[in-house]
Formats: C-alpha cells, sequence, structure tokens
C-alpha cells in the first residue's frame, strides 16, 4: 500500500518551494500525494493562488478556508482558530500517514497543532532558521517541537534543531529548497519577461518586496514610508514590487505599494509574479530590496546583491551579497550606493551560496519514502551532552 504523505501550503512563496517535492512525490509508486490548500491561495486579495496549483498538475484534496477580512493581531488569531477547526476535519477525512509542512507562518501552526491531537507524524521544512524581527521565529521552534522529522537547510539550523531536543537521526541536511527550485525552472529571456509583466525594463532595475515586520508594533507604515522615499528620488530605474504575505498591516503596506505605482511610470506592482517569472526578475534585475526571505536564500544563486532593511531576517545566515540595512531613508539610499559600487558588483560573481547548490527535494522525497515512521510519534527529547557542544 502507498503511504499517504499530505503536503500543506498556505502562500505562494511556500508552494515555489514545496512544487518540486509534491512532484517527486506524485512521481513515486510508493507514496501516494494529498494536497490541502489555505490561506493565500484561497483569498480573491492575493491572487487566488489555487488555480496556479491545479495549472502545474496537482490535484487539490481539501481548501481550508481560515483568513478573516482584518489584518490585526486579533484578526490573525482569529484566523488561526478557523483554520484549526477545518484542519482537524481535513485530516481526519484524508487520514494520511504523514503530512509536510514547511516553514513558520500561523497557517502551519494551525495545521500542526490539529496533526498534533491527531496523532499523525509531521515532516517540517527549513526549521532550525532565526528570524529574530518576527513572530514566525517561535512558530518556528514550537513547529520543530511538534514536528518529528526535520529536513534543514544548513548545519548550523541542523545544529539548533537538535539543541531544541530533538533526536539527530531524524534531522536531515538536505540543502535550501529555493536553490533546488531554482534549477527546474526555464527562466524567461529579457524581452519575453517584459512581455509577461506587460512592463519595458529600464538600464537599471530593481526587485521590491517588503513585509511588515510583525514582532514591532505599528512600523509597517513607517518603514515603508522611508523605502518609498529612498525609491521616489530613482526616475531612472524600473521598480517591480511584489505585495506582501498576508501579515499583521500587510494591507498597510499594500495601500502604500498601489499608491506609489499609480504616481510613477517607472514602477509596477504585481500580487504574484509565480516562480518563473519571480526568479526571471530576479535574473534581470540589478538587485533585490525589502526585506524578504527570498533575498537571503535565492538572490545569492543569481549572484544578485540584496538590500536588507531592518530585523526582519536577523538571524539568518547572510552570504557576502547581502548588504544589512536600517528601516530608515539614510541607510536605505547608502545600502543602494553600495550595491550599485563597481567594488560590490565585482565580488558578486564570487559569492557562494550557504544553501547548498541543488537537489534538495529528491532528498527529501527519498525519505519520505524510506524512514520507518513505526512509534515515530512517541518523540523523546535529545540532552546534547555540555561537553560535546
Amino acid at each position: 500500500m502507498s503511504r499517504k504523505i499530505c503536503v500543506v501550503t498556505g502562500t505562494r512563496a511556500e508552494y515555489g518551494l514545496l512544487r518540486w517535492v509534491m512532484r517527486g512525490i506524485q512521481d513515486r509508486p510508493d507514496l501516494c500525494l494529498q494536497l490541502i490548500v489555505t490561506g493565500m491561495h484561497l483569498s480573491p486579495e492575493f491572487g487566488l493562488t489555487w488555480r496556479d496549483i491545479e495549472k502545474d498538475g496537482f490535484k487539490i484534496d481539501r481548501k481550508v478556508e481560515m483568513l478573516t477580512s482584518s489584518d490585526t493581531s486579533i484578526g490573525v488569531a482569529k484566523s488561526m482558530g478557523l483554520g484549526m477547526i477545518g484542519f482537524a476535519d481535513a485530516l481526519d477525512q484524508l487520514a494520511p500517514d504523514l503530512i509536510v509542512v514547511l516553514g513558520d507562518r500561523y497557517e502551519i501552526l494551525s495545521v500542526v497543532s490539529a496533526a498534533l491531537v491527531a496523532r499523525i507524524p509531521v515532516a517540517h521544512l527549513h526549521g532550525g532558521e532565526s528570524t529574530e524581527g518576527l513572530i514566525d521565529e517561535s512558530i518556528r521552534h514550537s513547529i520543530t517541537k511538534m514536528s518529528h522529522l526535520h529536513f534543514v537547510a544548513a548545519e548550523p539550523y541542523r545544529k539548533r534543531v537538535i539543541q531544541l531536543g530533538e533526536s539527530p537521526e531524524f534531522v536531515f541536511l538536505v540543502g535550501g529548497l529555493g536553490v533546488d527550485a531554482i534549477k527546474h525552472v526555464d527562466l524567461l529571456d529579457r524581452r519575453d519577461f517584459e512581455r509577461s509583466i506587460d512592463f519595458e525594463l529600464k538600464e537599471k532595475n530593481l526587485l521590491v518586496t517588503f513585509h511588515p515586520v510583525t514582532l514591532e508594533s505599528s512600523t509597517a507604515r513607517e518603514q515603508m514610508a522611508a523605502l518609498l522615499a529612498v525609491l521616489d528620488n530613482m526616475d531612472d530605474t524600473g521598480l517591480i514590487f511584489t505585495y506582501p504575505n498576508s501579515d499583521t498591516d500587510g494591507r498597510v503596506i499594500i495601500d502604500m505599494i498601489e499608491q506609489f505605482v499609480s504616481q510613477h511610470e517607472n514602477a509596477r506592482a504585481f500580487v504574484s509574479l509565480g516562480q518563473q517569472r519571480y526568479f526571471s526578475a530576479i535574473s534581470h534585475v540589478d538587485g533585490v530590496v525589502g526585506n524578504s526571505s527570498s533575498g537571503l536564500i535565492e538572490a545569492p544563486s543569481f549572484k544578485k546583491g540584496t538590500v536588507d532593511i531592518g530585523d526582519r531576517q536577523r538571524g539568518r545566515l547572510r552570504p557576502e551579497s547581502v548588504i544589512n540595512c536600517a528601516a530608515n531613508e539614510e541607510s536605505i539610499a547608502a545600502a543602494l550606493n553600495v550595491l550599485y559600487s563597481p567594488e560590490f558588483q565585482a565580488k558578486l560573481q564570487y559569492v557562494a551560496n550557504p544553501y547548498g547548490d541543488g537537489g534538495a527535494s529528491e532528498r527529501i522525497v527519498n525519505v519520505l519514502s524510506s524512514v520507518d515512521l513505526k512509534d515515530v510519534v512517541k518523540k523523546r527529547f535529545f540532552d546534547i551532552d555540555k561537553s560535546c557542544v
């Protein structure tokens, strides 16, 4: 009998990372792919990206509606409650042998909580990482403690998961899924990319993605205003914006982007570029600006620089292609000057991506197929011998 592997996805970015794991599961005769779609995928405001999943050839087994119309902290907490109710029903109906989740968002915390009490083993991807400016930090480590198999992107993250008490035999170093995804995507050349976004690139171009810093109160508007004030003076530069996730105060940033784009002919904004256009965008721009993890994880593989603003990604591994700056006009402007400096551009060709060089999806699928799941839900806390730390 095929092992039933249930993958859960709630955002466009997360699906882009999970896609090739899903394809690998789908292609294995000893595995049966189940798919639960939730969160932003089901929202018209965020592009109804569940349709893209179906276009890629995947059957969606269950849709769990959980987003409310509010992006306040109260609204997010209520979404988590709705999600747990919906996931409880979906997991009961699908009865998977194992669920696969990625990352650190509140949607994933809800489904893993439901799986915990249903005694369903959980495989967690990209655990052990650190983002000190976000509630995701606590959510990620909480998911680790409720999971049973761990697939990590780098050696420091493997050590951190073990430090949290997880048995080393169930912690697998596979590399970054973003790097893996790049190798599967056929990038668009410049002209086809311009056609796909209905926008002619300029001599200089930037890809801009800015999210709320969820452990800070009411900073989204102030920080986004600082970034836009700097970009306002860059009329000679093509600006491609992507929307933030459905985090607290996300709609504040969306409104500011839309107003900015309406007043600047050199700017375009997209709810979702999709993986092919997003990676193609990175390949054609001069750099990535904002506070998205993709600037640290995927951009280095394209030998592109990143201006990482503020504390959202503080704690992650940082290749030499990343320029960190404070979330104010002066610091952002100075960082962009560094990005465009001949010295910085010259060293980009030598940058190595700390998240590996691909192959993560295949490694994960091989483990999902072969690992013994008997009694795996009965976890023991692994104590580190302090003399060996």
